[in-house]
């Protein structure tokens, strides 16, 4: 690689990933783990995909919200679980240069995307509860649209962003991540660079595009809650509470083991790699759970799916 401070990205061709320290024989359990899980989020949310899209009663604003969630849910478990559970059965647990970058950048992508869109489907139970003769007028199919779309183009600006201050970087003479996936934190721990530049766009990144969608979140539910409240029969406060619980268990579950994750001490790497197999595989394998044990629309779509499966065989 070079002397330190001479050997810069370009002499870089491939990483390490360290993956869990764990002895030999407990990677073949952690593959079957992993395993597991992947399967459940690949049946969860490609069954509450295909739902979304067959039955015409859900082509409403929030199962569309919920369509686009499972999308993304799928994509970050799949720019990360494949690569892992290939590498606990390699000896050679080696990533190259642009796989890693593209894998950071997927990454990046899809889980500020989904912070967005959370967002805006908080904005529709807003809209939902607060405003109920208006919301076909408010939550039109173009609104919608827009709103994922825009989703997805401040999770590129985002990743694009970081990708761009992680990987031109001054790296050691080290390759070694010391993770599972191509995590920035690590990656910076094996720069030689200043990385003051890497704060400052992580801190306005966080200012510009983390914080709003914590605050819609956050003003939609004082709003939702503050009219519930006002509604005078105890059927009918329920009835409220019970449109926005799903969401509200998605949003709590995402932004609870994220947030465990990275108020997690830098002193303690395995256990922040244990956080972190919650939000890529935990958090998308119940978000369909969630949504499906708590809607009695999604229930009755999934009976009826299985009803016609059944009266066709």
């Amino acid at each position: 690689m070079g002397d330190k401070g001479t050997s810069n990205y370009s002499d870089v061709t491939d990483f390490i990933l360290v993956g869990f320290r764990v002895r030999p024989e407990f990677h073949i359990l952690l593959f079957l783990l992993f395993l597991l899980v992947y399967g459940m989020v690949l049946l969860g949310n490609i069954s509450m995909m295909a739902i979304t899209v067959i039955d015409s009663q859900l082509n409403t604003p929030m199962y569309f919200f919920l369509g686009n969630l499972s999308f993304i849910d799928l994509s970050y478990s799949t720019v990360i679980a494949p690569k892992a559970m290939i590498n606990f059965l390699s000896e050679k647990k080696t990533v190259s240069f642009a796989g890693c970058a593209a894998q950071f950048f997927l990454f990046a992508l899809f889980i500020v995307t989904e912070g967005f869109v959370l967002a805006a489907m908080a904005y529709d139970r807003f809209i939902a509860i607060c405003n109920p003769l208006l919301y076909s007028v408010h939550m039109s199919r173009r609104l919608c649209t827009q709103l994922v779309a825009g989703s997805y183009f401040c999770g590129w600006v985002s990743s694009l962003l970081q990708v761009s201050v992680t990987f031109s970087v001054t790296f050691c003479a080290s390759r070694v991540i010391d993770h599972f996936y191509c995590d920035s934190y690590q990656i910076e721990k094996i720069s030689c660079s200043n990385l003051f530049v890497n704060k400052m766009v992580s801190l306005s990144l966080a200012a510009f595009i983390i914080l709003p969608t914590i605050v819609i979140i956050v003003v939609s539910y004082i709003y939702i809650v503050s009219t519930v409240l006002k509604i005078p029969s105890s059927e009918g406060r329920k009835k409220g509470f019970s449109t926005c619980s799903s969401h509200l268990g998605v949003v709590s579950v995402l932004y609870g083991t994220v947030s465990f994750v990275y108020l997690t001490p830098p002193s303690n790497p395995e256990l922040r790699k244990v956080a972190s197999v919650f939000y890529i595989l935990v958090t998308p394998m119940l978000n369909p759970l969630i949504y499906s044990l708590r809607n009695k629309d999604v229930k009755q779509a999934l009976r009826k799916i299985l009803w016609k499966k059944k009266a066709l065989s």
